[in-house]
């Protein structure tokens, strides 16, 4: 069985090449990049990545699509740049594709914040399908929070990724700001509706759900960070939907 890993980067130099390592047992690995100025391209092809330049940015969702287009092996791992492949999930990858029980595999992440392991506010254990049998899965066509989706049957692999989110506080607020944009537009694009007081609730709501119900404060002073990020966040995401459905009435009727 052959295998092939896809990514998509824009502006990934701080991880792409220990991403691409962390993958060497592959037989391609495709990078479709997004116009990076930072010399992620050429390190990715000095790791041995075939790089595609994209004239577009479609959504996260499209975007991985294109990069699934381009893999031509039986299986394929989709991985974020921020992603690593530890080496027992390689062994384990490469022994499941090997002898498969099922066409399509989740693998759970571990994700680091501040330099801590986040084991609880949601984050673990994660599971995220991303091993799959080539022909049998897509992912689903959104602008953010896209995800595979396959009528195959599906299994669970016992190793993790190690996943590194954001470099610093000020690129999670960067993400938290387009992310919103992103989401505002999608909830606006379906209709929906909202308030300054359906903001302010989701926003609580959010925080509680993170900090308490899903033990947040067992992570420490990053699991009240986290949950106050993602709290703001939802209160952004609501807010713009808010000005999104404002400016898109019509001016009132002159007398």
């Amino acid at each position: 069985m052959t295998l092939s890993v896809i990514i998509i980067t824009k502006d990934e130099a701080g991880h792409i090449a220990d991403c691409i390592d962390s993958v060497n047992f592959a037989d391609e690995i495709i990078v479709v990049d997004s116009g990076s100025q930072d010399g992620t391209r050429e390190i990715a092809a000095a790791r041995g990545a075939r790089v595609s330049l994209a004239a577009d940015w479609p959504g996260f969702g499209r975007q991985k699509n294109r990069a699934l287009d381009l893999a031509t092996c039986e299986w394929v791992l989709s991985i974020d740049a921020d992603e690593r492949v530890t080496p027992e999930l390689a062994q384990e990858i490469q022994q499941v594709i090997a002898a498969p029980s099922a066409d399509a595999y989740k693998i759970a992440r571990l994700s680091n914040f501040g330099g801590r392991w986040i084991r609880h506010s949601g984050w673990w254990p994660d599971h995220v399908l991303r091993l799959f049998r080539r022909g049998t899965a897509r992912f689903k066509d959104v602008p953010v929070h896209e995800s595979v989706q396959t009528t195959a049957p599906v299994a669970l692999l016992h190793g993790h990724f190690l996943h590194y989110p954001y470099a610093n506080l000020e690129t999670f607020i960067a993400k938290i700001n387009h992310y919103s944009s992103e989401a505002a537009a999608a909830m606006h694009a379906r209709g929906k509706q909202t308030s300054v007081m359906g903001a302010t609730g989701h926003a609580v709501w959010t925080f509680i759900r993170i900090y308490l119900i899903r033990r947040g404060f067992l992570d420490g002073r990053e699991g009240f960070i986290l949950a106050g990020m993602a709290a703001a966040g939802s209160f952004f995401r609501y807010n713009k939907l808010l000005f999104l459905n404002k400016n898109k009435q019509p001016p009132p009727d002159k007398d």
